[in-house]
Formats: structure tokens, C-alpha cells, sequence
């Protein structure tokens, strides 16, 4: 049982006197919604901290009155409009070469200094690229603009500003677009934890409130009652994990 690795990955933090650093990240927010509403009360019930990735040319202050009912959300930067500039046989980019750097700088400092005002100390000074992408030269130009992380998915790079990445996402985007299986869910964040027990970092999870199914649910639900219940297993705030990688 893949639930079995998980539980043995923790165990063997605990035999190290480690603790497994994990952290939640959830995209595409925009706007109060029934389904939102049911993601911050599952996170909220196991007091794990979920970061926001909200789309600052497409939010109001409805979410961000919304939000001020909540203790454990916080909101990083999702690009600015998450509209796609590539062309039919590229994937899709909003952040790529495909428009003067300095316009699409523009925007994310735009967008940094909307959901400032909007959010405040929610706010996490942290860049998440729509569709997880980011031209490589547009990098080095987040930090000048106020950036303090970067957040896309898979291994860390070494950027300035550095990565705080996601590593296990729920979604099934190639196949059903619906919740993947629990066993392959629970045997990535088992064999992300074993790594992290060795090269050091944290354990990212990737999840779309908008387009969660039972499956979702159910794991994130399992997810928590056995992270939360281990002794080796905390959940950080982005904000605190951006501190640390970016005093």
C-alpha cells in the first residue's frame, strides 16, 4: 500500500531526528467560491497553511475581504492575466520570449503591487508562472521588481530569486484532468520525503481548487490525517519557507 510508504518515509525522519518541511499551494484563485470555500475549511480543519496563487489582473478586493475571515491563507503572485502568448505548437506561456521583457516586467511588478494592496501581510513576495513557466531571461529581472521567490513545479533550480517549488501535483492534466490515483499520490510524496531526507529542501503540493473531484478530496483529506498525526511531518507557511531560503 502506497500509504504504507508514506507512513514509512516519515518514520524514517523520525529515526533520523528529521522533520519532513511540506507545503501547500493551490492556483488559479480569483474570486470567492463554493469550491474554495470547501479547500480553506478541509486545510483549515488540519491547521495546514495554504498559499493562493491568485490572478492579479483578474481579482478584486471580494477575495481579498473574503480571505480576511481565514488564518491559515496566504496569496502569491500568479502571473498577471494567465493569458497564453505562445503560438499552437508551443506550450502555453504567459512569461515567455514571446513579448518585450520590460512589458511582461511591467506586469508582474504591476501584479506584486495589486495583490499588496489588496492583501497586505498575506501576501508572499513570490512569483508563480502560469502553467509553471518561465522564460529563463525574465528570471534574473524578478528580484530587481520586488520578488523574493519563485515558485514553479519540479526540482529546484539554482535562480535568484531562488525556487520554492512544487513537487506532487493532483491533477491528472494529461489524461482524465480529474484527481490521479491516491497510490501514485502517496508514493511520490513518500519517495519526495526520502528525498529531502537526504539533499535537504521541502515537499510541495500542487493543487486547482476549480477543478477538484472526489478523488481530490479524499486524498487531500487522507493526506492530512497522516502528516498531521506524525510527529515527523510539519507544514510550513510559504512565508515562512521564503524567509529561510531568502533572508
Amino acid at each position: 500500500m502506497s500509504l504504507e510508504k508514506l507512513n514509512a518515509a516519515l518514520d524514517e525522519c523520525s529515526r533520523r531526528g528529521m522533520k519532513a518541511d511540506l507545503w501547500l499551494r493551490d492556483d488559479d484563485a480569483v474570486e470567492p467560491t463554493a469550491a474554495l470555500d470547501a479547500f480553506l475549511d478541509l486545510c483549515s480543519s488540519f491547521s495546514v497553511p495554504a498559499t493562493l496563487a491568485v490572478i492579479p489582473g483578474m481579482t478584486t478586493e471580494k477575495l481579498a475581504t473574503h480571505l480576511d475571515a481565514s488564518d491559515i491563507a496566504e496569496v502569491a503572485v500568479h502571473g498577471w492575466s494567465h493569458t497564453n502568448y505562445a503560438s499552437a505548437n508551443e506550450k502555453k506561456q504567459e512569461l515567455g520570449p514571446h513579448r518585450d521583457p520590460a512589458v511582461v516586467l511591467d506586469e508582474l511588478q504591476s501584479g506584486l503591487e495589486k495583490l499588496h494592496d489588496l492583501h497586505g501581510r498575506r501576501l508572499v513576495p513570490m512569483l508563480v508562472p502560469p502553467w509553471n513557466r518561465i522564460d529563463a531571461g525574465m528570471v534574473k529581472g524578478l528580484a530587481d521588481i520586488g520578488y523574493r521567490a519563485l515558485s514553479v513545479f519540479g526540482p529546484e533550480k539554482d535562480t535568484i530569486p531562488p525556487c520554492l517549488n512544487t513537487h506532487v501535483d493532483v491533477i491528472d492534466w494529461h489524461g482524465s484532468r480529474g484527481g490521479r490515483e491516491d497510490d501514485i499520490l502517496f508514493s511520490e510524496t513518500a519517495a519526495r520525503i526520502l528525498r529531502t531526507a537526504d539533499e535537504g529542501g521541502t515537499t510541495g503540493l500542487l493543487t486547482h481548487h476549480l477543478v477538484h473531484d472526489d478523488n481530490v478530496w479524499r486524498f487531500l483529506r487522507r493526506l492530512f490525517e497522516v502528516t498531521t498525526g506524525h510527529p515527523a511531518a510539519r507544514w510550513r507557511s510559504s512565508q515562512d519557507l521564503v524567509n529561510e531560503i531568502s533572508p
